[in-house]
């Protein structure tokens, strides 16, 4: 499944070829390559009775989506009709299977995307690494020794090694945007309440974003685009006007920047410390593309990043508090005792990483009257072996699962948009740079990933 979604909705409305045969090829490409355990399940029967609906549709004539014939698939804690949701997790097993689709799920469907799975992921969207207990590792595809990152590693995973052109994922803080970039495809985290999460089983409400995976800025635009609207099941969901995804490359104007973020009170800068050399080079490659000449501050960031920990751990302890009380042993070992942690955090320490929270948004806020678009890494370093525990990080060894998510969670912390755009230079695994605009300015970033695209500096590469 080389072909983009874009291509592929264009074959299918031009008769090239039908949605029949392009879900067929892609449910056998899937089952080929179960080596890279990227499915919980699969929807075949279903999938090709809604390709052949569609076919029929095109074939009379009839109006058909923007996305018609595109197969896409879903990490597993989004709600498809008839299907158990299963967060991830064995204890959801249990649950009876959902009666209606997610917002999300049933909007490109609407589209005339093909549903043809649901995919794996960290237990209850806690990791960054998709090495679940329960259902496995999903490997990376660029190299099987290596981890896909997470917690939607199934979500890039399948994308990367062109199972599906399209998928969904979730991002509470990098969930989407960590294994885009150890993956090299792109991964879009859309400000938070844009998009709907009803039918997304949630992990941290106040942090929770869903956005999509793909191999080109213009699937990841089309797809945004296809998702946008309010809706009535999701109370964070605004009624903000739709926009059209401005793909112009038009940079006219645009301010940017790249964050350093050094701390007052910490001697360091957060954002350009602990690179390896492979993300400082892509870091150099965008900047000098998109003509950055200055750096900035996001104050406090190793605060932020400190305070996301705290809110996380403890909405998703509460969320997840009586069957911790419960059904402790059922639980995947890696977050257990995380969430066990959570629950025994004192109150006052959330609600003091809650008024941070306000203080470094307001910050940022300034920080945006003088840029439109920041640039930062996505990750430290490419992907780590699947048995790795450890990283180097300024020469020290910090523990691999936590600080994945480094240059990601100050960001999440506040809502912003972010797409990590992927990089890949010669001899070297994929990176991942963020392109990051203030709140519902999505279009920003748009026209910087096409410009970045355009001259062939991201690139989303199909995994040999």
């Amino acid at each position: 499944m080389s072909l983009t979604a874009v291509q592929i909705a264009q074959q299918v409305k031009t008769g090239e070829c039908s949605a029949t045969s392009i879900v067929e090829a892609a449910l056998t490409k899937i089952s080929r390559q179960k080596q890279l355990n990227c499915f919980t399940t699969l929807l075949e029967s279903s999938a090709l009775a809604d390709a052949a609906t569609l076919d029929r549709k095109i074939a009379a004539g009839d109006t058909v989506g923007p996305l018609a014939g595109v197969p896409f698939a879903v990490k597993n804690l989004f709600d498809i009709a008839g299907t158990v949701t299963l967060a991830g997790s064995k204890i959801n097993q249990s649950h009876p299977p959902a009666t209606q689709d997610a917002t999300a799920v049933a909007r490109l469907k609407a589209a005339g995307a093909i549903l043809v799975g649901v995919l794996n992921m960290d237990e209850y969207a806690y990791g960054f690494v998709t090495i679940n207990h329960h259902y496995g590792v999903t490997p990376n595809p660029h190299d099987s020794t290596r981890i896909s990152g997470g917690s939607s590693g199934g979500s890039a995973a399948s994308v990367a090694a062109g199972l599906v052109p399209l998928t969904l994922g979730s991002d509470t803080n990098g969930s989407i945007r960590v294994p885009a970039a150890l993956c090299g495809v792109y991964g879009f985290k859309p400000t938070y309440g844009r998009l709907s999460r009803a039918g997304a089983y949630l992990f941290s409400s106040s942090l929770d974003h869903i956005g999509p995976f793909a191999r080109s800025v213009e699937d990841i635009a089309l797809a945004f685009e296809v998702l946008q609207g309010p809706d009535s099941r999701d109370p964070i969901c605004t009624d903000r006007p739709r926009i059209a995804p401005d793909l112009s490359g038009d940079m006219t104007g645009i301010r940017v920047a790249m964050a350093t973020g050094r701390s007052k009170t910490i001697a360091t800068e957060h954002f350009s410390r602990g690179m390896t050399t492979p993300v400082a080079q892509a870091l150099d490659q965008i900047s000098s593309a998109l003509q950055v000449t200055q750096t900035l501050t996001l104050p406090e960031s190793a605060q932020a990043r400190a305070a996301a920990y705290l809110i996380t751990a403890s909405e998703g302890s509460q969320l997840h508090l009586q069957r911790l009380q419960t059904r402790l042993q059922d639980f995947d070992p890696a977050t257990r005792d995380r969430f066990v942690a959570g629950a025994m955090m004192p109150n006052s320490w959330y609600l003091q990483a809650q008024r941070f929270r306000r203080w470094y948004r307001d910050q940022v806020r300034e920080i945006f009257k003088t840029v439109d678009l920041i640039i930062a890494p996505t990750t430290p370093c490419s992907a780590p072996l699947i048995d790795q525990t450890s990283m180097e990080l300024d020469g020290e060894m910090v523990p691999v699962r936590p600080h994945l998510g480094y240059y990601t969670q100050p960001l999440s912390f506040i809502g912003l948009p972010v797409l990590s755009v992927p990089i890949f230079l010669p001899g070297e695994l994929p990176v991942g740079i963020q392109l990051i605009a203030r709140p519902y300015d999505e279009n920003t970033i748009f026209k910087a990933a096409m410009v970045l695209e355009q001259q062939g500096i991201t690139e989303a590469k199909v995994a040999n």
